[in-house]
């Protein structure tokens, strides 16, 4: 961004503040629910302006901004990074060995700290070409954690903080590579996936391999079931978009005798309950008919997961009236977010907002260009003056 062309006004201003909020930031890279210094730097910006700054739950961070309306807007920002080395070389990468801000939240944090400074602005009449009178909701602006592991979102909604203030709806961005640079997309109904963690273990009996009939082949159940499963995973495809992949498997000990034992993990990733319901059942037969015909038996479990991100249609066409450059996503995609635990308390929508470069999410080479930020603050600004 050094050879960025300087502009005059707000533009330039709140450009240099999302550089600045997001370098600092990134420098300081922490995983989890362990965000101290993360949430101190959070609370330190908050505390200049004339909201209330509280905790709703553990390492989680909210400002307030009373209007005196009687109800509330709820912008959303994810606090923790990734356990990735960085190699950017970037003279701001990270300061803390094996952590990297690899999924853009430095940025989603920084769009929302510029978007609170504005509407400080706003309230106390200094921002250009608004007035306090043009926002017609209260304002919440929630920085969680946990994003990338146990789902910070899930406990922010457990805390009541959404009924206390009166929220009825909540926005939120994540950058994402593949859209072009500055570009703001998304849909209604289901834009990603529930996914849930699904491991099968078969137990059989070890045996020489001379004498392979003495034994139960838990290696031949798995390797039976996995084929079977991109069967499954087809069939399934054809009713609604959805996935079920294994990646890792484990077997036996030695490669003269069957296998005692076999582990394959995987995942399961759908956009409905009713899926969800149909495609572990059909997973767990699958296996037991794999176990069965070696002589095994198996145990299917599947983690909770994230529900999946269902964008609410009529805010969602609110909001498409209110951001006329908004793109439309085809497919909904089978990542998963935990924003999505929000939208099961209140209406929200999920936005997509493009760096454009191609790198992928959590690479240890992820970048983005700041200025894409002043794409998705333009978007919030204008999301809060929605009526």
């Amino acid at each position: 961004m050094e050879d960025r062309q300087d502009g005059a006004g707000e533009a330039t201003h709140e450009l240099d503040m999302l550089m600045r909020y997001r370098r600092d930031l990134h420098r300081i890279p922490e995983l989890d629910d362990e965000l101290p210094q993360t949430t101190a730097y959070v609370k330190r910006v908050l505390e200049g302006f004339a909201c209330t700054v509280f905790e709703p739950c553990a390492s989680a961070v909210c400002a307030y901004f009373d209007m005196g309306r009687s109800r509330t807007v709820a912008i959303r920002a994810d606090m923790d990074a990734l356990p990735v080395t960085e190699a950017t070389g970037r003279p701001f990468a990270s300061m803390c060995s094996g952590r990297m801000h690899a999924c853009g939240h430095d940025g989603h944090m920084a769009m929302a700290l510029v978007a609170a400074a504005w509407v400080d602005r706003v309230r106390s009449g200094d921002a250009e070409g608004v007035s306090a009178a043009d926002l017609v909701r209260n304002v919440l602006f929630v920085f969680q954690p946990a994003e990338e592991t146990t789902g910070g979102a899930q406990r922010v909604c457990a805390s009541g903080v959404f009924e206390r203030l009166r929220v009825d709806r909540i926005f939120g961005f994540h950058l994402w590579p593949d859209l072009p640079q500055g570009a703001i997309a998304s849909r209604p109904g289901a834009l990603l996936a529930r996914s849930s963690e699904t491991t099968v273990t078969f137990h059989g009996v070890s045996a020489h391999i001379a004498k392979w009939r003495e034994g139960r082949d838990a290696l031949g159940a798995a390797a039976r079931f996995v084929v079977g499963a991109k069967w499954l995973a087809r069939r399934l495809e054809q009713d609604e978009p959805c996935t079920v992949r294994f990646g890792h498997l484990v077997a036996g000990s030695v490669r003269n005798a069957v296998a005692a034992s076999a582990c394959v993990e995987g995942s399961l990733r759908v956009f409905s309950d009713a899926m969800f319901d149909r495609a572990t059942q059909e997973i767990r037969a699958l296996a037991t008919t794999a176990a069965s015909e070696e002589g095994c038996t198996c145990d299917v479990t599947f983690s909770e997961g994230y529900p999946p991100v269902i964008n609410d249609a009529r805010l969602f066409e609110q909001a498409a009236s209110t951001l006329p450059e908004l793109g439309l996503v085809e497919e909904p995609l089978l990542i998963a977010e935990d924003f999505s635990f929000y939208q099961r308390c209140l209406p929200g929508v999920f936005f997509l907002l493009g760096t454009g470069t191609g790198i992928p999410l959590h690479a240890d080479t992820f970048d983005f260009d700041e200025r894409v930020l002043l794409c998705g603050l333009d978007a919030y600004k204008r999301l809060l003056l929605m009526a």
